[in-house]
């Protein structure tokens, strides 16, 4: 995504050199990784594979199984009982990704969870928005939500909230 690049180190980064005092051009914030995570329900292990082939589709990487670390009687969880999967995007998958959510997705969801520690989060109710997805309605039609954490290298919390803006993640 040359377009995605180009707008993030001439017109991202120069904003912010222009809004905030930096000592070092390496103390400006970035875009460190996106993680997408599916969690699945109680005694639903056969859906694994569903979870697994709707993020490779999504983003053409294969996603990791996550396991319970201990064991859990009140959830009935065993330890090492498979409870989700797991996919961590950097550099060209993330900026690809990155920019479908910008042009797609974003524009349909309403929640967005901010934290302080430069984290934005948020859940997708419906995943056959991705139309990669779409297309195959009557094998991926019960997925459960699909969240997404984009996290961005440390800054303070103005620094983090132009950068929101300056990505069109929020409008504010």
């Amino acid at each position: 995504m040359e377009l995605l690049n180009h707008y993030k180190e001439k017109i991202v980064k120069y904003d912010l050199i222009n809004k905030f005092t930096y000592k070092n051009i390496t103390n400006i914030p970035k875009l460190n990784y996106i993680i997408l995570n599916f969690n699945l329900k109680k005694g639903e292990t056969k859906s694994l594979i569903k979870l697994m082939s709707s993020l490779k589709l999504i983003v053409l990487q294969d996603p990791k199984i996550t396991t319970s670390k201990t064991s859990n009687i009140v959830f009935k969880i065993r330890k090492g009982q498979p409870i989700g999967c797991q996919l961590i995007l950097r550099n060209v998958k993330m900026n690809n990704f990155l920019f479908k959510m910008l042009n797609k997705i974003l524009p349909k969801i309403n929640s967005k969870k901010i934290n302080n520690s430069s984290l934005v989060s948020f859940n997708l109710n419906n995943v056959l928005i991705f139309e990669e997805l779409e297309y195959n309605y009557q094998f991926f039609k019960n997925l459960p939500n699909l969240s997404v954490h984009i996290k961005f290298s440390h800054c303070t919390f103005e620094e983090f909230c132009y950068l929101l803006k300056s990505y069109k993640v929020i409008n504010k």
